[in-house]
């Protein structure tokens, strides 16, 4: 019988979608299921997008350029022009979601065998991204303590190595939602240009920030035009995430041509996702404003009741729309399971991903869970009056 090969053997399950078919299980028996395991944004798409489609008059749908159309990169140019991004469209190649965008980043950027640090716990797709090209994971740690805050220059100066090429981080944070601050890049420049290494930073949540604070971009780090790569994507952004159109954005142009070597190879992005796209950049402010005050709405809903949970600590999310909460149960991925399985409240039950997935390490999150609130303040209310009375039935039957 033929094989599977190592590398496929080695790549690790999505902490997020992993537990879908005992999801799905429950709702044929009729169970409402409470969707916090994905960072799916229930708002609506901006009706621009629909209307773009809906006027289109094409008769083929063809191939787009490898990099994406010009307009569209224009459009996205302008609009970080408008943030005070100074950026050409020249810039961008568009990619198949953030997802294919830091998979080119990876492979363009480090050879087999090469590290890259990452504050742990991180996103999941970033270990299964560096698994698929034979590149080291080194993960530093934060603590649910602090907030998980960026750990201390000795700290990441600890896990550099000869083979060390990047620093990668997401800001705002998923899973955490932990917003780094300007002062915190500037930390990170420095190392990275202490020792010459590629400063990687998934920007996908720029716009959800909470409680007054501002968004600074490491696209706006002096004298970093050669280390500085961002992540882009509207699929967070404009509840946009079926049309899979993301973006990679540097100044540095040799990254620019070993990614477009990639995407030449893989062809094409989606053409529909980047034309109704096109309208989305010019949404303005009051846009932005509504989203966040929801989305703000929900994560003080979610954070108050979850504290109020004998045992359960969840640090406050700067931003994004997740929070990672320590569970008072033995095992976060058996009680996750457990819950879809064996849990009904009001002929209800609760989907989360277990932590463990976002640490290299998986004993790290033995007990975390991270939560994405992006359900109405109804039904996530809802969620979490379950979910206390899951963890308070799991301990009662554990031995």
């Amino acid at each position: 019988m033929p094989q599977i090969s190592r590398k496929g053997n080695a790549m690790p399950s999505s902490p997020i979608r992993k537990l879908v078919p005992f999801s799905d299980a429950a709702k044929k028996e009729g169970v409402k299921v409470y969707h916090l395991n994905i960072g799916q944004p229930d708002l609506e798409t901006p009706p621009q997008f629909w209307e773009k489609l809906h006027h289109l008059d094409m008769k083929v749908l063809a191939y787009c350029p490898s990099d994406g159309y010009e307009s569209y990169r224009k459009n996205f140019a302008a609009y970080y022009n408008r943030i005070g991004i100074d950026v050409s469209f020249q810039n961008f190649i568009i990619t198949n979601g953030g997802s294919e965008a830091l998979s080119f980043v990876m492979m363009s950027c480090l050879n087999d065998g090469e590290e890259v640090i990452i504050p742990e716990p991180m996103y999941a797709n970033y270990i299964g991204f560096a698994t698929a090209g034979n590149i080291v994971v080194k993960p530093v740690s934060c603590s649910i303590e602090n907030g998980f805050a960026l750990p201390s220059v000795a700290d990441f100066e600890l896990m550099i190595t000869p083979k060390t090429k990047a620093i990668l981080i997401c800001n705002p944070n998923n899973p955490t939602g932990y917003l780094y601050s300007r002062e915190e890049l500037e930390v990170l420049k420095a190392i990275a240009l202490k020792h010459d290494l590629y400063l990687i930073v998934d920007e996908v949540y720029r716009e959800f920030l909470y409680g007054g604070k501002s968004f600074f971009s490491a696209l706006n780090l002096s004298a970093m035009e050669e280390n500085v790569i961002v992540i882009d994507s509207i699929s967070k952004r404009f509840s946009a995430c079926g049309a899979r159109v993301g973006a990679v954005v540097t100044r540095n142009k040799s990254v620019l041509q070993t990614v477009m070597k990639f995407a030449q190879a893989r062809l094409s992005p989606p053409s529909l996702g980047q034309i109704a796209g096109e309208a989305l950049f010019d949404l303005g402010p009051d846009y932005y404003s509504g989203i966040v005050k929801e989305y703000e709405h929900r994560r003080d809903t979610l954070v108050k009741m979850l504290n109020q949970i004998p045992g359960v600590v969840c640090p406050n999310p700067g931003g994004a729309f997740y929070a990672v909460a320590s569970l008072p149960v033995d095992d976060a991925d058996i009680f996750c399971q457990w819950m879809l399985e064996k849990f009904r409240y009001q002929n209800a039950t609760v989907m989360m991903a277990p932590a463990s997935g976002f640490y290299v390490n998986a004993a790290s999150g033995k007990n975390q869970v991270r939560i994405a609130y992006v359900l109405n303040v109804e039904d996530l209310q809802k969620a979490v009056v379950c979910l206390a009375k899951g963890i308070e039935q799991y301990n009662s039957e554990r031995p």
